[in-house]
């Protein structure tokens, strides 16, 4: 059993959902110890525990301490278990944060999985949901993981209420990537979103991003939306493009909080990339180290900055994989990261997404249905099991992860 120093680094929950999902992909029982130690509510808490609880069902594992306000907590798992799943974190638990314990196991499994989470969509002190979506996603298919995301309801601080489904395609084998240098910013588009206020406060966050954008040099196309949730909230979230990807910023609103506060933290962390010449935002670095340390092969990466995060995902993936990685770059600079990935195998890997083809839509989740190709003979029973899951649930593949950069 692997023992993990669950307060390194940042301290948070960030240690506890790597290395559980480190742990499942590879069966490797692992024992942490400290989580939380440095909070002010200390130990596990209640998206901790969803995480903890999901993937012990996924990957029937057997746990011990995995209680409100545990520090420590054995972790010992068994084969992962694609299928369909429900897990409701409860209040504004982050949905993202639970998605980043849960993805790797389901995608690396020998078939799909459908997975449904109630809890926070956007809330503080985590990525939004449309990050994940427009940002991570998209880079992740290119390295030959397969996953969809939809939100049916926006979550906000601090009743939730959100719902988001995820489709995993499973028998992912992951490539390493070459993510070093880019271009400048090419287009900017984004959303302007308000939930319980009126529509005139998306049009002045809208407003306000704008100027601030023409004042750098920048135009962008934002849509102002007005959606459902429990709890008042505003939210600005901006996708830079570029010639090798996509960059992801977004500022978040309480009942209380300046607007212009919120339209001024996303173009400041867009400027922040768009001066530096590296390939991904500080956020995209931190989780595309675990995918990357199960790849087979050598990847690089560049980042506007270092974070205590990457520093953290880093250094688990040595102790739980052995993978040799190295960062060059103090924490709060720009730097590079190298990473040696110990290559992984799954069952009916390659088969599960073969042959889908989704038809691309606006970020916005509108626009057509999606195409989906018959299936050949030769691509075997796991390519048509999927299929038919896929189009039942065909007003869920609403987006182009392949082709998204086109």
């Amino acid at each position: 059993m692997i023992r993990i120093d669950a307060d390194q680094g940042e301290g948070g929950g960030q240690a506890l959902r790597i290395a559980l999902a480190l742990s499942a992909v590879r069966g490797v029982p692992v024992a942490l110890e400290g989580i939380r130690a440095r909070r002010k509510t200390p130990g596990l808490q209640a998206q901790h525990l969803t995480a903890v609880a999901a993937l012990a069902r996924i990957c029937g594992a057997e746990t011990s301490g995995a209680i409100l306000g545990s520090q420590d907590l054995r972790f010992v798992p068994g084969p992962t278990r694609p299928g369909t799943y429900h897990f409701d974190i409860g209040t504004a638990g982050s949905i993202p944060l639970v998605l980043q314990a849960i993805l790797l196991p389901l995608a690396v499994a020998g078939g799909p999985s459908e997975v449904t989470l109630t809890g926070g969509t956007h809330v503080p002190w985590s990525p939004p949901v449309d990050y994940v979506r427009d940002v991570l996603f998209p880079r992740l298919a290119q390295i030959g993981l397969r996953a969809v995301l939809e939100i049916g309801r926006w979550g906000f601080y601090p009743r939730g209420g959100g719902r988001v489904t995820l489709e995993v395609a499973g028998g992912a084998v992951l490539a390493p990537a070459a993510l070093v240098r880019r271009s400048g910013v090419v287009d900017i588009r984004g959303v302007a979103a308000v939930a319980g206020l009126p529509r005139a406060v998306g049009e002045r966050l809208r407003r306000r991003a704008l100027e601030r954008l023409a004042g750098v040099g920048y135009q962008a196309d934002l849509e102002i939306r007005e959606v459902e949730a429990l709890d008042r909230g505003s939210f600005l979230f901006l996708a830079a493009d570029h010639d090798g990807g996509r960059g992801g910023f977004s500022g978040l609103g309480s009942r209380g909080e300046d607007v212009d506060a919120v339209a001024d933290a996303a173009v400041e962390g867009l400027r922040e990339f768009a001066r530096s010449e590296a390939a991904c935002d500080p956020h995209l670095a931190d989780q595309l180290v675990a995918p990357l340390a199960l790849a087979a092969g050598t990847s690089r990466l560049t980042t506007s900055r270092v974070t205590s995060h990457l520093m953290t995902a880093i250094a688990l993936a040595q102790q739980i994989l052995g993978c040799p990685a190295q960062v060059r770059g103090d924490v709060g600079t720009p730097g590079s990261i190298t990473i040696e990935g110990v290559g992984v195998r799954t069952e009916n890997a390659g088969e599960a997404d073969r042959g889908i083809q989704r038809e691309r839509v606006r970020a916005d989740g509108g626009g057509p249905p999606p195409v989906v190709r018959k299936a050949r003979a030769a691509d075997g029973p796991a390519i048509q099991q999927l299929l038919a899951h896929f189009a039942s649930r065909g007003e869920l593949l609403h987006r182009t992860l392949n082709e998204v950069y086109q």
